[in-house]
């Protein structure tokens, strides 16, 4: 598989046949065909030959992050699974047993199937969310893929033919009218999945629905993709590549922003000649590239990496713009970092870079509330607390406004933390439950109507 300019996946049906896997020992690839049995498992050619260093397997990260690891995993869900395929169970046994186990992994954390999702014309719109003012997130049903699936995937439900638990819209039609009706709307974010393995004709087709809606109020267009990370060539030489690239530049032309919402988890993603010449085509149209990643155990819970990252990046003429925090859905224990060191991590290698990298804003973690940054650890009238502010808010009120938690060792999360000061709940607490008892009131009236 050495071949890098024709995309080839790489998964559970063939990935012992990579020659890169004759000296990967039989226990590792036991625990890749396991664990990838529940959890969404694809690679590809281009990740296999240029970015995983197959003589520190399994240690090394892009192995860690594209291969299914045991410890994604509890023992007891392990073994379940192992059991079935062990003594060869019918498919219909496996797939009662998988789904059980990931109905246990909080498939659609902060809310999504039951608050996101705004209403038109009396319908909800399932392949659609809207939990900030400004920004809509649509997902188009033919990017509900990757060209590979990182193992820490928040949105990994997307992905293993629960049907119940997908996104999807064909609708762009309705997105247009949507921003026509919701003026304080600004930027549309296409997501997915990742909205680059579509053809460029799809992409084409809902781009110009909203660019012949016109609506005065969409000032920015922006796509979250790892497709520069995982297959830069979809920018460069696939077979329309330059056809997406007009895509870019039509959107440019009708006055408003392309962003690209660059997904790199780690400083080796930014080091071949394929996506330094992505980079390369996809800024001669004017596009802005902004990079964003998870810190996740295993994988770059690493400052030095990071600065190293982000200085890349900015020489690349990229724009660093979020460290997140692993979210509390799929194999979050395996990933997952404690707030504080989340903040040490950070802010290490936030001294570590020049102002032009001080784009960068973490670490935050997207919470039912909102997005959550955590500023640092504080103690104040002798209490050891979390310094915390909100980025977005679901009420945007509560944006840019300081607040605090009792520091504890181990929280990974906004569910493992208590209000300081004697307080009895965090300040928005009681008007996130009116807002949420809203939307469930209007679901119920909906549904009553259907």
């Amino acid at each position: 598989m050495n071949d890098i300019t024709r995309y080839q996946p790489v998964n559970l049906a063939n990935f012992e046949k990579l020659p890169q896997f004759a000296r990967v020992p039989a226990d590792i690839v036991r625990d890749i065909r396991v664990v990838g049995s529940v959890l969404p498992f694809k690679s590809n050619n281009y990740v296999v030959e240029r970015l995983i260093n197959w003589d520190d397997i399994p240690n090394d990260p892009m192995f860690q992050l594209t291969f299914p690891q045991r410890r994604m995993l509890s023992e007891a869900h392990y073994e379940a699974v192992a059991a079935c395929l062990d003594r060869g169970a019918s498919p219909e046994e496996l797939r009662g047993v998988v789904n059980e186990i990931r109905l246990e992994l909080n498939p659609h954390p902060a809310g999504q199937l039951e608050h996101n999702v705004p209403i038109v014309d009396g319908e909800r719109m399932r392949g659609m969310q809207h939990k900030y003012d400004e920004t809509v997130l649509f997902f188009p049903s033919q990017g509900q893929t990757c060209h590979a699936y990182c193992t820490y995937c928040f949105r990994w439900a997307q992905f293993v033919g629960m049907s119940d638990l997908k996104f999807a819209s064909r609708e762009a039609h309705r997105l247009a009218a949507y921003l026509v009706d919701n003026p304080q709307v600004s930027d549309v974010l296409f997501t997915g999945g990742d909205p680059m393995v579509m053809r460029s004709k799809l992409i084409a087709a809902y781009v110009d629905a909203l660019l012949e809606a016109n609506p005065p109020n969409l000032r920015t267009i922006r796509f979250g993709t790892k497709a520069l990370a995982y297959w830069p060539q979809r920018f460069t030489s696939d077979a329309d590549a330059e056809a997406l690239l007009d895509v870019f530049s039509r959107i440019i032309a009708s006055g408003r922003q392309v962003a690209l919402m660059g997904h790199f988890n780690h400083v080796v993603e930014c080091s071949t000649p394929e996506v330094r010449a992505a980079v390369k085509a996809i800024r001669s149209r004017g596009v802005n590239i902004r990079t964003q990643s998870p810190v996740v155990a295993h994988i770059n819970d690493d400052s030095a990496m990071w600065a190293e990252m982000w200085r890349t990046q900015t020489q690349m003429g990229m724009i660093p713009y979020y460290m997140f925090l692993a979210r509390d859905t799929g194999p979050q224990d395996y990933f997952k970092v404690p707030l504080w060191r989340a903040h040490r991590i950070f802010t290490t290698a936030y001294r570590h870079t020049s102002g032009l990298c001080r784009t960068v804003r973490g670490p935050s973690m997207s919470t039912t509330p909102g997005k959550i940054a955590v500023d640092g650890v504080a103690t104040i009238n002798g209490e050891k607390v979390f310094v915390l502010h909100f980025v977005q808010a679901r009420d945007p009120e509560w944006v840019n406004r300081p607040f605090f938690a009792k520091f504890t060792k181990d929280a990974c999360w906004l569910d493992d933390l208590e209000p300081a000061f004697g307080e009895s709940e965090f300040f928005f607490e009681a008007r996130l439950r009116d807002l949420l008892d809203q939307d469930d009131l209007e679901a119920e009236r909906l549904s009553a109507e259907a």
